[in-house]
């Protein structure tokens, strides 16, 4: 179901919203110390950091990124991101992130 939360890692949980015609969001909390693992997608994301402090990992370069403070992700880059501290990230992607939504879970919309 939509808009309710799943964990996806360790201390990392997500919870999708409503997606648009080509473009989606999700919020993704995480505990301190907890990773979002490498991986990569052919969908452009940018992510604002409503919460905490993180380290991205994006083409095997590191950058911190803070409360207020947004990084953009370019298709079909490897990345991937570790809590420094508890926080929230608002992850919005283009196209749609077919491979998230084709889960039955999701379905409901």
């Amino acid at each position: 179901m939509i808009n309710e939360w799943d964990q996806v890692e360790t201390g990392v949980e997500r919870k999708i919203f409503s997606p648009g015609k080509s473009i989606m969001m999700m919020e993704v909390h995480f505990e301190k110390g907890a990773e979002g693992k490498l991986h990569d997608h052919h969908h452009e994301q940018f992510t604002y950091v409503l919460e905490g402090e993180f380290k991205f990992i994006i083409d095997d370069r590191e950058q911190i990124v803070k409360a207020g403070e947004t990084i953009f992700i370019p298709p079909n880059i490897k990345h991937g991101v570790i809590a420094i501290e508890e926080g929230v990230l608002l992850d919005t992607f283009t196209p749609l992130r077919e491979d998230l939504l084709n889960n039955p879970k999701y379905q409901s919309f």
